[in-house]
Formats: C-alpha cells, sequence, structure tokens
C-alpha cells in the first residue's frame, strides 16, 4: 500500500528491506505548486473544516509563532506543519487539528492522528537546526520512536489518548466515528493503567532538519542504508518513515506574510 504521489513536494519514496517505506523530502524553496498546496490545506490542517478565511488563519498562526521565535516550539512547529501537508496532500485523513487553539498550544496528546484507506496511523514528529551537534535524520527517527513507544506504554505525564479523543471530537475535524470510538477505548484503558504495546500499531515517526540557509540535499542512498539499519531494530505493525531537509526556518516565515 503506497500513498499517493505528490506533486507539490520534492520527494523519493524509498521502499524498504521490509516492504515499508522511507519517504525524503526535500524543500529547498516554496514555489509557485507547493505555494498552492498550502494555500489549498492551510485552514484544514489548522483548523479543520471551520470555513475560515486563509488570510485569517494565518494571522491566528503568526500570532502564535511569533512569540516563540528562537525557541524549540518555533522550530517544532514549522517542522510538523509540513509534515502535515505533506500527509494531508497525499491521502492521509487527519483526525485532529494542527492548532488547538482555545489553548493558544499545539498540544494534542500526538503529533498527528490519521486514517489512510481504513487504517489508523499515529505520527511523531521530531525536529532540529543542523548547527546542533551530532544531528542527523536516522537519530531524530529514533528519538521520534521512542518518545511514541514511551507515550504508548504509560510513560508519560498525561493520558495521550484524552487529548487525541477531544481533538478528533470536534466537529470541525469531522474524525470517523469508527476512529472516535477507538481512540476513546484505549483513553480509558490508559485511565485503567493498561498500556499499549507499539507492536500493535501502525506508526509515522518523522524527522526535520532545518539548514542555516544554504541548500544542500541529504545522500538519499546512504540514508536509505541507515534507515534500514535502524528499523529492524524497532517494533511496530506497519510503518512508514518521512525524513524532511528545509532550508530555513524562514521559508514559512516568509510564506505566512504574503497577502
Amino acid at each position: 500500500m503506497s500513498v499517493t504521489v505528490s506533486q507539490s513536494f520534492k520527494v523519493s519514496i524509498r521502499t524498504l528491506t521490509n516492504g515499508n517505506e522511507l519517504f525524503i523530502i526535500d524543500i529547498d524553496q516554496i514555489d509557485a505548486n507547493l505555494k498552492s498546496c498550502i494555500d489549498a490545506k492551510f485552514v484544514k490542517i489548522c483548523e479543520g473544516n471551520s470555513g475560515s478565511n486563509l488570510s485569517l488563519v494565518k494571522t491566528r498562526l503568526i500570532s502564535f509563532l511569533t512569540p516563540k521565535k528562537g525557541s524549540n516550539i518555533e522550530v517544532g512547529a514549522i517542522a510538523e506543519f509540513f509534515i502535515h501537508l505533506y500527509l494531508n496532500e497525499t491521502g492521509f485523513e487527519p483526525q485532529f487539528l494542527y492548532l488547538n487553539l482555545e489553548e493558544g498550544s499545539i498540544k494534542k496528546g500526538f503529533d498527528g492522528y490519521y486514517l489512510f484507506n481504513g487504517e489508523e496511523w499515529i505520527l511523531e514528529s521530531k525536529s532540529g537546526s543542523i548547527t546542533t551537534t551530532g544531528i542527523n535524520h536516522p537519530g531524530k527517527i529514533k528519538e521520534a520512536y521512542e518518545d511514541l513507544k514511551d507515550k504508548l506504554s504509560g510513560g508519560g505525564t498525561n493520558n495521550p489518548w484524552r487529548n487525541a479523543y477531544n481533538h478528533a471530537s470536534q466537529i470541525d475535524v469531522g474524525a470517523s466515528p469508527n476512529v472516535r470510538v477507538n481512540i476513546k477505548n484505549f483513553s480509558d484503558r490508559y485511565d485503567q493503567l493498561s498500556y499499549e504495546s507499539i507492536d500493535n500499531f501502525n506508526i509515522i515517526p518523522g524527522s526535520t532538519i532545518f539548514l542555516d540557509g544554504t541548500w544542500a540535499a541529504a545522500d538519499q542512498n546512504a540514508l536509505e542504508t541507515a534507515i534500514n539499519t535502524l528499523i529492524v531494530k524497532l517494533n511496530y505493525k506497519r510503518i512508514k518513515i518521512l525524513c524532511v531537509t528545509k532550508k530555513s526556518l524562514q521559508l514559512f516565515w516568509d510564506y505566512l506574510n504574503l497577502p
């Protein structure tokens, strides 16, 4: 089972040795095709089927992000947005909102909960700057995996399923009733200290590395080899791995400030 090939992203889809997929995505600019994609998906990603005007939702996101400039929150939020954008464009249906506007945050339990061809998928996104010593995509993928495994097994301070259920229950999300029932059951089990094993879930660990404004594409063959080495050590039902290299944080700010 493969996602629809994106018409807006520069993406290489590699089939890994165990039949799962690695998506290597390069964002060196926001050209006309990618801008059109963002324009078309922006409101849905942020607010679901709210009917809000694009410029208004952009203003809300700017208001949220501006005080976070220079922080890990800014980096994580921008990285996460583009992963949501890619997944939305390629047929994944979000069962949540990117923005939790009532709390002025992007808190939602998991970074993303999706429905694709009748199957549920959980996203966890990790990101960082190329200036960080030792940073690489396999390391961020492993970090995303371990974080998701920890959440599922009860290692967090909050019930992630309850937050996911609250998101799926908002009318503008338009979540599948079956998904809501499943998430509610997981939430109840979590409250009863009955936790889940990551082996039973379809997962999407995502890595985003921001360059410092000078473009340098990842070595795709070396990355595929490293990911193949990594995933044999991980447990999951099925896995899709997203590795995004982005020229800079500023690309998204430039988009947000366009009329």
